[in-house]
C-alpha cells in the first residue's frame, strides 16, 4: 500500500457514511461508582483492571460509528487516505461539527488505524480541531468516550482535556456493570 500520511479535508460528498472500523483492546477500565447520602451524591471514578483482557470491535454493534451521520449536520472531517490498486482506504480521520447553542466544537469521531498509532497523528489531527475552534472563536472542544477506553483517554488528557462529566446510561441501561460508562472531555480556549 501506498503510504501518504498527508492529512486532507474528507470531503463530506465522497465520504458520507463511511465506517470507522473503531477497535481497541484493553486492561483497564475507570469504575464508575455512585452513591446517594443524606448530603447529596457520591461519585468515584477510579482506574481498575479486567482480569482479562477486553477487545471492542465495529462488528459489536448494531450502529458502527461512521463519518457524516445525518444528526451531525453541519459536520466537517479531515483524514489520511491510503490508496492500494486504485481503492482508497481511510487510515485515520478526525470529524468535528459546531455546537451552536453552547459556543463549543465536539469531536465526534477521532480514529487511527492500528498499525498508524504512536506516530503522532492522533496529535496532528487534534491540532486540526484545536485550529478550527480557535478560527471560530470557541469557547471550548468537547467530546466523548467509553471508561473502558483508557488508551483513548489518556491521549486526551496529553492533548489537555480534563473530565467533564459522564453518562451511566448512554449506551445501555447497563453501562455501569458492563464497565462502559460514557466520559465526556473538554478542552478549554478561553
Amino acid at each position: 500500500m501506498k503510504q501518504n500520511l498527508e492529512i486532507i479535508h474528507l470531503p463530506k460528498s465522497e465520504w458520507e457514511g463511511t465506517v470507522i472500523p473503531m477497535r481497541y483492546t484493553t486492561e483497564d477500565y475507570f469504575d464508575v461508582e455512585i452513591g446517594k447520602n443524606a448530603d447529596g451524591y457520591d461519585v468515584r471514578i477510579q482506574r481498575q483492571r479486567f482480569d482479562t483482557l477486553v477487545s471492542h470491535y465495529p462488528e459489536e454493534y448494531d450502529f458502527p460509528d461512521r463519518l457524516y451521520q445525518p444528526h451531525w449536520e453541519k459536520a466537517y472531517a479531515w483524514g489520511i487516505v491510503g490508496e492500494e490498486r486504485d481503492v482508497r482506504e481511510l487510515l485515520a480521520c478526525i470529524e468535528v461539527c459546531p455546537e451552536e447553542w453552547s459556543n463549543r466544537l465536539m469531536v465526534t469521531e477521532l480514529w487511527v488505524h492500528e498499525k498508524l498509532r504512536r506516530q503522532g497523528i492522533g496529535h496532528r489531527l487534534m491540532s486540526l480541531a484545536k485550529k478550527q475552534a480557535a478560527l471560530e472563536k470557541r469557547r471550548a472542544i468537547i467530546l466523548e468516550t467509553q471508561s473502558c477506553n483508557t488508551a483513548a483517554i489518556s491521549f486526551y488528557e496529553h492533548e489537555g482535556f480534563r473530565l467533564i462529566g459522564f453518562d451511566s446510561c448512554c449506551y445501555s441501561n447497563n453501562d455501569i456493570s458492563k464497565k462502559e460508562v460514557r466520559i465526556d472531555m473538554g478542552y478549554f480556549l478561553e
